[in-house]
């Protein structure tokens, strides 16, 4: 992504992307942000991990067809699109965005200034002073926590979980809107232990209220197990359920364990089948029925 150009560090990387289309924001998945709204999605090669279950291998590592791309020309982009969907902003997704992070700096600040959000789809695997220079511009983050194992990580990812966990509570203190992904792969990070520790930590660091998506596993680049069990992400979900106000789990169609349900009354505020959303029971960020406040921007 960069290279020594006479003694200046250059990004190679900036203004190509690999990939710009607009995306329901709940396939980032955030489903507490601005719900059935749209984001244009834009992406670069690169990332600082080489998880052997990488479901972008070729854009995050390998070659790609690339386009030029500009900061105004994604807000432009913004633009044209909204006459045909609901378009909220731009978000820095498919590979890493902090490879792309000058870039990502630069059009997050045009965003910003034309009243747009922005919004990180992130491994959170970034030093504190370059995520704080970041933060000011970002809207929103759903980030990656892979497992809560550190042999996982170092084995499996090619990395380590602290700084993930440090990144998300610095944005979350920034008063960015955070939501957590975990993948679960059988036999190497669904154990119950290890999911317990995982909901304990969001719980006790993020809040009860923080949403927490727990994904299906399905073969990809090297990793060729058996897809997640259903029941594997079932106990997961009961088991984050005893902590946590909103669980959710990916990749599976059911749209009963895809809605929003309010904490205090169990009515369910937010209704999804796929990727149709409907706010009927949600007046503002509030439950219809009973009031209470709920953990959604909108």
């Amino acid at each position: 992504m960069r290279k020594n150009q006479d003694g200046t560090l250059v990004a190679e990387n900036y203004g190509r992307a690999g990939a710009v289309m607009v995306d329901p924001i709940e396939k980032k998945p955030l489903y507490h942000f601005y719900p059935g709204s749209y984001v244009l999605s834009a992406g670069a090669r690169g990332c600082n991990f080489k998880c052997r279950f990488c479901q972008n291998w070729n854009l995050a590592h390998g070659e790609h067809q690339e386009m030029d791309v500009s900061p105004l020309g994604l807000i432009n982009a913004v633009q044209k699109y909204s006459g045909y969907y609901d378009v909220i902003g731009i978000a820095y997704t498919y590979s890493e965005p902090l490879m792309w992070y000058e870039f990502v700096l630069d059009a997050s600040k045009f965003a910003r200034k034309s009243g747009l959000k922005n919004v990180l789809v992130t491994n959170g695997f970034i030093e504190e002073e370059p995520l704080k220079e970041l933060l000011p511009y970002i809207d929103a983050m759903n980030i990656d926590v892979k497992g809560f194992n550190k042999e996982f990580y170092r084995k499996i990812v090619g990395g380590d979980y602290g700084p993930v966990l440090r990144t998300a509570v610095i944005a979350k203190d920034k008063g960015c809107h955070v939501e957590i992904t975990n993948l679960i792969i059988p036999g190497l990070n669904d154990s119950v232990h290890e999911i317990r520790m995982l909901v304990d930590w969001v719980a006790d660091n993020l809040g009860r209220e923080t949403p927490l998506h727990f994904s299906r596993y399905f073969p990809h680049h090297e990793l060729r197990l058996e897809p997640t069990p259903i029941a594997t992400l079932n106990r997961a979900r009961d088991i984050a359920r005893e902590k946590l106000h909103h669980v959710y789990i990916g990749n599976v169609a059911d749209w009963e364990i895809s809605g929003t349900y309010c904490p205090h009354c169990g009515n369910m505020v937010i209704q999804r089948t796929g990727y149709s959303v409907h706010l009927s029971r949600l007046a503002g960020d509030r439950c219809a029925e009973c009031g209470e406040h709920l953990n959604i921007v909108v």
